[in-house]
């Protein structure tokens, strides 16, 4: 693509990152043809993920972009042009935004049909967009790789975010005996109480690892899982108050890149670390997650507050993300009208 010489009018209308750390800019793209196997989608609803900073930033571990390019994980949106879904029906679709493949930051997307999935009828696409990425991401260190079992008790590692907030419900309706939502925002925190967490644990700037500890381990007893998205002190504290057999999944580092993890705790306590992530999943290994979240969403069982921004407003919201909001922001470049059901 050649984002950064086109102008808006040129082609569609996208978002555009020029270099690593840059702030975004509104502008626009021109989509190669499209060819078999893939599917051409316009966007309805692209949620902002903190992986889209991170990428965006330069810093992440397994994506860096010298070129311009169109920032955007994942989408739902309607079919325009495809040998496999019908015209107009409602998608979900992963993208793999690069210098040579404009992300979903945009009107219009150009998709693989392999990561393309059709949406449930009856869904909103804002809402089942806002549960993809997120949704995952809670639900499938939480369910698949942990295995939580009715009655054990979950800690939640960076409950405030919009994964965490996912995170402690899922767990909820998964039988857990206890969740435990841990956090700095003390609002966010009393508002984890609503979607079913237990207890809260909020954190302190400063404070040692053995005052972590304590502090949950009076919160929370014994704890048989641990959602990590924060890592640093407070994963360290955290491995302190598990239970032997313990499962840990870590899917983020915003507290730090590096933690201790004492060998004689971890044999000791025969403790299973592990780390995932949706980046190097593949969508078909997601499907059963995401019918999961859709449903659950679909029928009022999850709750997530979503704030809807236009193409226009994605400088602000991109700043607005960076603040760590306690809420999903997604952005919607197109009102769907009749792209919503299958053409005659």
């Amino acid at each position: 693509m050649n984002a950064a010489a086109s102008a808006p009018g040129n082609g569609i209308k996208a978002a555009i990152i020029d270099a690593p750390g840059a702030e975004p800019r509104l502008g626009s793209v021109v989509l190669p043809p499209r060819m078999s196997g893939t599917t051409l989608v316009a966007v309805a609803a692209a949620p902002l993920n903190p992986l889209d900073l991170v990428i965006a930033s330069g810093a992440f571990h397994s994506a860096r972009h010298e070129a311009p390019y169109v920032p955007g994980s994942e989408c739902v949106g309607a079919v325009l042009d495809s040998d496999r879904y019908p015209r107009g029906s409602l998608v979900y679709a992963e993208c793999h935004a690069s210098p040579a493949t404009p992300g979903s930051f945009a009107a219009q997307v150009l998709v693989a049909d392999e990561d393309l999935l059709p949406l449930p009828d009856g869904l909103d696409p804002k809402l089942a967009a806002a549960v993809g990425n997120s949704g995952t991401a809670a639900f499938m260190p939480l369910i698949e790789e942990a295995r939580l079992r009715p009655g054990e008790t979950v800690l939640v590692l960076g409950a405030t975010g919009a994964v965490g907030q996912l995170a402690v419900q899922i767990a909820h309706r998964y039988g857990a005996g206890r969740v435990i939502g841990v956090g700095r925002d003390r609002a966010a925190l009393g508002r984890l109480r609503v979607l079913g967490a237990d207890a809260v644990v909020g954190l302190q700037a400063g404070e040692s690892v053995d005052e972590l500890a304590a502090r949950l381990l009076a919160a929370t007893g014994p704890v048989d899982v641990v959602l990590d998205g924060v890592y640093g002190v407070p994963l360290e504290a955290a491995l302190r108050v598990c239970a032997p057999r313990a499962r840990v999944v870590n899917i983020g580092n915003p507290a730090g890149a590096t933690a201790q993890v004492p060998a004689g705790l971890l044999r000791g306590r025969q403790l299973t670390l592990s780390g995932f992530a949706g980046l190097h999943t593949p969508l078909r290994d997601k499907r059963a997650a995401l019918t999961w979240l859709w449903t659950a969403v679909a029928c009022g069982k999850l709750q997530l507050e979503v704030r809807t921004f236009s193409l226009e407003e994605f400088p602000a919201a991109w700043r607005a993300q960076s603040a760590s909001p306690h809420a999903k922001f997604v952005i919607a470049p197109e009102r769907l009208t009749q792209r919503t059901a299958p053409a005659a």
